[in-house]
Formats: structure tokens, sequence, C-alpha cells
């Protein structure tokens, strides 16, 4: 048995994993920002439209840099930091919307 003949079976008894390749991933986390980045900035002209507050584009303008930063770290290959910064960031600006802006 040669080599290549060895390194054939080894490849062929391992089984095919399902998921999403690491491209694959990296391309869904920055549509997924980017779709959250157009989320959030009409609901800051919304926002604004109703109250005019430093505070709603202070929370907002740093939940529209934390989609900016989770596209650059997709782009870089950080998926898995890239979703959780992204999940806790949004979740943060929410809960700031809810509880400090009045």
């Amino acid at each position: 048995m040669t080599s290549a003949d060895q390194e054939q079976t080894v490849d062929d008894s391992i089984p095919a994993q399902p998921g999403l390749t690491p491209r694959q991933a990296r391309r869904m986390r920055i549509a997924a920002a980017s779709v959250l980045m157009v989320a959030v900035a009409v609901v800051l002209v919304v926002r604004l439209a109703s109250r005019s507050s430093v505070l709603v584009v202070g929370v907002y303008g740093l939940a529209l840099i934390l989609c900016g930063v989770v596209i650059e770290l997709s782009r870089r290959g950080r998926t898995r930091l890239g979703s959780w910064l992204l999940v806790a960031g949004l979740a943060a600006a929410v809960g700031a919307d809810a509880f400090l802006i009045p």
C-alpha cells in the first residue's frame, strides 16, 4: 500500500461534518451585521423624530459603530468573537434604550 492509498483511506474514513465553511460563516456574519446596521440606522431616525436627545444619538451611534466593528472582525476571520460582540452589544443597546432613554 502506497502513502497515497493510505491518505485516501484516511480521508474516506473521516465523515463529512455538516455546517458552514469558514468562508460562508464570514459572509453570513457580514450580511447579518450589515442588515442590523441598516435596521439600527432606521430606528435611530425614527427615535430622533420623536425625541431629539444626545443620549439617543449616543446609544444608537455606538450600536452602528459596533456593527461596523463586527463586519471588520468577520472580514479578518474572527466570526465567533464578532457574533458574541454583536449579540451582547445589541442587547446592551436595546437595554439602554428601554431603561436609560426617557
